[in-house]
């Protein structure tokens, strides 16, 4: 996912950012409410989330974000040290779809970040919704959640699914384990590893497909799409 990460300060930028790439995003890193404004042209510009400091330099926080808004339906999580209630009331009035509280705890950060990027609906290169995602013969129904193979249904749990639709966002594009497991079972405990590796092979085993989901060593896993 890309990410526009909009801080002024630098230091905490370079650390957030390394800190979000090795979770599997692509940042760029807008130091004023004008840099970020200008990358989010034409509409979102392909970001899947900003992350919004409001203490900005040049123009402050929740005009920046009223402005986004009205140029793009791309979520908007806020980044304050003001912790009371009716600043975070006016940031949510003004179109803002969280609003985070320094200091923060890094995967609290996370999974509001992968919470609010479920609840926007995926778009395909034209910038239509994506509902269906077809890859050779299995056709991946988002909104019903349904999965099937040559046409026939095949029965995936909740979890099974949420894999398969992650991992089928971007086929060719490798997944790193943390950030599989912050999207898909919402926690960064090591523990879970091992419940993503059984998950793995049974949807390669009920998909008939071994190959669809290579493994990465020492990285991930990354959806192969099907040859046409």
């Amino acid at each position: 996912m890309r990410l526009l990460l909009v801080e002024d300060d630098n230091h905490v930028a370079a650390a957030l950012s390394a800190v979000l790439a090795r979770h599997g995003f692509d940042v760029t890193h807008a130091r004023n409410g004008e840099e970020a404004l200008r990358a989010l042209v034409p509409e979102g510009s392909g970001f899947g989330v900003v992350l919004l400091d409001l203490g900005l330099p040049d123009q402050d926080g929740y005009e920046v974000c009223g402005k986004i808004r009205k140029r793009t339906s791309t979520p908007v999580i806020m980044v304050t040290a003001r912790s009371d209630v009716r600043s975070r009331i006016h940031g949510l009035n003004l179109g803002a779809d969280d609003y985070v509280v320094k200091p923060y705890d890094t995967g609290e950060l996370l999974a509001r970040i992968h919470a609010v990027s479920r609840r926007t609906p995926h778009l395909d290169d034209t910038g239509a919704t994506e509902t269906v995602v077809r890859l050779g013969p299995v056709h991946i129904d988002l909104p019903t959640r349904r999965v099937s193979v040559d046409g026939s249904t095949v029965q995936l749990t909740r979890k099974e699914f949420d894999l398969l639709a992650l991992l089928a966002q971007r086929p060719g594009v490798v997944f790193r384990r943390e950030q599989i497991i912050s999207e898909v079972w919402r926690t960064s405990w090591e523990g879970t590893g091992r419940t993503l590796e059984v998950h793995v092979a049974s949807l390669r085993s009920k998909l008939r497909m071994p190959a669809l989901i290579e493994t990465v060593r020492g990285v991930g896993y990354r959806l192969v799409a099907p040859a046409a």
